[in-house]
């Protein structure tokens, strides 16, 4: 059998612990990109306009795949959690399941369609341009870039307060 830890720091290891840690990580990996996104906005007025179109695909990908299943594992380690230290009537186990729901509604319904049409919109407004370096991007996609960064404050606000909350949680 494979050991990580040596014989008396496993002992001392509760499962709760280890899933403490998978939750920590899940927060760390799949609400981090919601801190990197402000750096991707300055990166895309930047970069070559031709750029763009894969700029949000990979912001639609790394949300598809990273994010929203990350939520999934967050909200199963915080559940088992709030059973086992039986903190269901804790102020933060209230607002941390509230705020997965709603940066989940936040991702799904809202973020990512427009993710997806900011992509087809960058194409479609290239194709126009017809390859000159300089893109007037239209008002319908700077209406829906906009959308889509108001969404992701959102996300990182109600990130920022969730993990304030955790953290000064009282038992």
């Amino acid at each position: 059998m494979l050991r990580i830890l040596p014989p008396v720091l496993a002992s001392a290891v509760m499962f709760w612990q280890v899933i403490l840690a998978v939750h920590i990580l899940a927060v760390v990996i799949s609400f981090g990109l919601v801190f990197a996104w402000p750096l991707l906005a300055l990166l895309q007025k930047r970069v070559d306009p031709r750029a763009v179109p894969a700029l949000h695909r990979v912001q639609w990908t790394l949300h598809t795949r990273v994010s929203a299943p990350g939520l999934v594992v967050v909200v199963a380690a915080g559940i088992y959690l709030a059973s086992y230290l039986h903190v269901w009537s804790q102020f933060f186990v209230g607002w941390g399941l509230a705020a997965a729901i709603a940066i989940g509604a936040i991702g799904g319904a809202y973020l990512t369609p427009r993710e997806k049409k900011l992509a087809e919109l960058a194409d479609a407004e290239l194709a126009a341009s017809a390859g000159s370096p300089d893109v007037a991007w239209s008002p319908a996609y700077l209406a829906v870039r906009r959308q889509a960064e108001f969404a992701r404050i959102a996300q990182a606000a109600i990130t920022v307060l969730t993990i304030l909350f955790m953290t000064l949680q009282t038992n």
